[in-house]
């Protein structure tokens, strides 16, 4: 039998999640926070602020939109592969480590899809209070050009946003934070509350609702240590965000 791999020393394994924060969504946070100071500090109150996401960059021209909208996605994940990557070094298989592998596809869809759910449904009332109360900005999920590939990028920026999120702050930092003495609670808490700071730039209802979301998947995985089902979780909730305002917006206009 091989050996059982050794824990990194406390120090080493806090001060290497600081620095994979630093390069992601920890500096995500910082923006958000700057963000969310410049919006409140400007006229009109915070829901008479518009908060576009998955905007186009070229839209008068299509093909270099596309390449754009490819390369964003492929270099927002390069943190989860090295964050698999330090896992790995200690870790022969980094997603089995985090439950990200194909051992149970049928219970983690079903777990995914009931969090979705519990996480989506109460999320959408609460983002429409939080703009009743001008507390949140009008978030546009989807500002791309009309073009043939708008659905297929929204679904791929939808699992580009729910890899980098769950593999770091749950499967990466959960590992390592564990090694550094942390206890489950603290874990879970500390998770949470970066989890809304990186939402910080939709407004204080994005915060509230997003830190709500951290401790419920936080638990979620402290119980079934699998990162699959709160991936999937995650990723419906954005696609039905992103192509769902897409398709809609224009009709429904409480949207937005």
């Amino acid at each position: 039998m091989s050996a059982a791999p050794e824990a990194l020393p406390r120090r080493t394994a806090l001060s290497e999640s600081l620095l994979v924060l630093g390069v992601s969504l920890g500096a995500s946070a910082l923006w958000s926070a700057l963000s969310l100071a410049r919006k409140l500090t400007a006229q009109g109150g915070l829901s008479g602020q518009v908060t576009a996401m998955n905007q186009s960059v070229t839209p008068d021209r299509p093909w270099l939109d596309l390449t754009h909208q490819i390369v964003g996605v492929g270099l927002a994940l390069v943190p989860v592969v090295l964050a698999l990557h330090l896992l790995a070094r200690q870790h022969a298989d980094p997603l089995r480590l985090i439950g990200l592998d194909r051992r149970a596809p049928l219970r983690d869809l079903g777990q995914g899809l009931a969090l979705a759910a519990t996480i989506g449904i109460p999320g959408l009332g609460l983002y429409l209070v939080a703009r009743a109360l001008d507390l949140n900005t009008t978030i546009a999920a989807s500002d791309l050009s009309a073009a043939w590939w708008a659905i297929p990028v929204l679904v791929l920026a939808a699992g580009q946003n729910a890899l980098l999120e769950e593999v770091i702050m749950l499967g990466y930092l959960f590992t390592r934070w564990r090694e550094a003495g942390w206890s489950p609670v603290v874990i879970v808490v500390v998770s949470a509350l970066v989890r809304g700071s990186y939402h910080l730039y939709q407004g204080l209802g994005g915060f509230v609702g997003n830190v709500a979301m951290g401790l419920l998947l936080g638990a979620v995985y402290l119980r079934v240590r699998r990162v699959a089902p709160m991936f999937i979780a995650h990723w419906v909730i954005d696609v039905v965000a992103f192509v769902g305002y897409a398709l809609l917006a224009t009709r429904l206009t409480w949207l937005g």
